[in-house]
């Protein structure tokens, strides 16, 4: 599986109708309706917002007022065609006037999305784990040369909580010392990005 590392957006205008497309990278399916609220604020006045999703062996799609199977499932088929995960696309449209019919509709949006899968940034994705551990400023040391190789979000008061992403190998790899040394306060299956 693949995903985006960053938002894209991209402009398209197709028989005087303007599409905006925005791919993004989403954790769960709670961040969509959140998502999608975001860029109708931003992108008032649309005719329409369709999108698709996929995230966690879960998907959905919707028209938004298209007819049906116009928009929702060809912007769902070019993400799963990519062998897209955990990415929300929403294709948006100000109308310019002249009707595309059903077959132009498929098409421009196909497109669309196609034209920002191709400016996203993708990376593999394997198994891991959203880790958050908490230890004593003696282990300071210990720690952060066992994790040395990570990207940590650090907080420090009583005592140390770092929280980071890890390969399933490389977790296995300290699994044990973290156990000794930590007291693991979170351990979440995810899939991260190399």
């Amino acid at each position: 599986m693949k995903s985006i590392n960053d938002e894209v957006i991209n402009e398209i205008v197709i028989n005087k109708s303007r599409f905006i497309t925005v791919l993004c990278n989403i954790n769960d399916k709670n961040e969509v309706n959140d998502k999608i609220l975001e860029y109708k604020n931003k992108y008032k006045d649309a005719t329409h917002y369709c999108y698709a999703y996929i995230v966690g062996g879960y998907s959905k799609c919707s028209d938004d007022g298209e007819p049906s199977g116009t928009a929702g499932m060809p912007i769902l088929n070019v993400l799963q065609n990519n062998d897209l995960t955990n990415v929300l696309c929403v294709v948006i449209r100000y109308f310019g006037g002249i009707k595309l019919g059903a077959g132009g509709l498929v098409r421009a949006y196909s497109k669309c999305v196609s034209e920002a899968v191709n400016l996203a940034h993708i990376s593999d994705l394997i198994d891991g784990y959203y880790i958050e551990i908490e230890f004593d400023y003696d282990n300071i040391k210990k720690i952060d040369y066992l994790l040395k190789d990570v990207l940590i979000d650090k907080k420090f008061g009583e005592n140390i909580i770092y929280s980071f992403k890890i390969s399933e190998d490389n977790y296995l790899e300290i699994e044990s010392i973290l156990k000794e040394k930590t007291n693991i306060l979170k351990k979440e299956s995810i899939l991260i990005s190399v």
